[in-house]
């Protein structure tokens, strides 16, 4: 009589709808195959580690070696951080496996141009110089400096334009023959309200900005005399004044435009225009 679920060795299915392999030792190979599974995926896991641990050792190591020599070098700190901010950026992308080593140790000068590519282009400026047929009329900052400026530091170039060199004050303490005397304010000036600035606090940060820019220079030149009185009874002044002690101290000195900032108010700046540039009226 026929045996009904029982046969393993021939693979028939039991009674309950399971089915077993056919041969002792093809369940055999099944299991084994299970677990060459499982140490694939834990060969997988421990590469990832592996090259992730190794990345980030080798770039810390890199890094803090460039970052001393950078330092011996003389470099700023701002550039010093955006060296090392590249450098860590790698770390990620090389514990996933993207990127090779050459990209990695190439990556904080790949937006930089190499010498020969910086003294080609100084070759095509001064080939474009000898062209008598190339027309500049503009300089090519000006466009990037309309981006970098303010309105009100529009304001102020136009101001200095029309009416040139503007007083400024410094306020310092005063000390027996001029022994330990102390700067308590500088460039303190009207050219903000004169100008028609909206934001009078910013007046000295405009100031500097404009001069980052090359755009204005400032002087040790003083201005005519009558005109220090003005600023010097202003209450920011004052109040310099004040804090700077008994008997405080007055510098006069002077800010204007340069060349550059002149050349670049006449191209960029409707200086014949009215209703811009000076004090606004409500």
């Amino acid at each position: 009589m026929a045996q009904h679920g029982t046969d393993d060795e021939d693979g028939k299915d039991l009674p309950d709808g399971r089915n077993l392999p056919a041969r002792a030792d093809e369940a055999e190979n099944h299991e084994v195959g299970l677990l060459d599974g499982v140490s694939g995926l834990a060969r997988v896991a421990a590469t990832g580690w592996w090259r992730a641990t190794s990345a980030v050792v080798e770039t810390t190591v890199q890094t803090s070696s460039k970052i001393v020599k950078s330092a011996l070098n003389g470099a700023s700190p701002a550039q010093i951080v955006d060296e090392t901010a590249t450098e860590l950026r790698t770390i990620a992308q090389r514990s996933l496996g993207f990127g090779d080593e050459n990209d990695e140790d190439n990556g904080s000068s790949q937006h930089r141009c190499s010498e020969q590519e910086l003294k080609a282009r100084g070759a095509a400026l001064l080939q474009r110089s000898a062209d008598v047929r190339w027309n500049d009329d503009m300089h090519p900052a000006y466009e990037r400096i309309l981006e970098e400026i303010a309105p009100d530091e529009a304001r102020i170039l136009k101001y200095l334009a029309l009416n040139g060199a503007q007083p400024t004050v410094d306020v310092r303490t005063t000390r027996p023959f001029g022994v330990g005397s102390e700067l308590v304010a500088e460039r303190l000036s009207m050219i903000g309200e004169e100008a028609g600035c909206r934001h009078l606090d910013r007046t000295n940060a405009y100031l500097n900005n404009l001069f980052r820019l090359g755009l204005l220079w400032f002087s040790k030149e003083k201005v005519e005399p009558s005109r220090y009185q003005v600023v010097e009874v202003q209450p920011i002044v004052q109040d310099a004044m004040k804090r700077a002690g008994r008997s405080p101290s007055t510098v006069h000195r002077s800010v204007h435009l340069t060349p550059f900032g002149v050349d670049f108010c006449k191209t960029c700046l409707p200086l014949d225009s009215p209703g811009y540039g000076g004090p606004i009226v409500l």
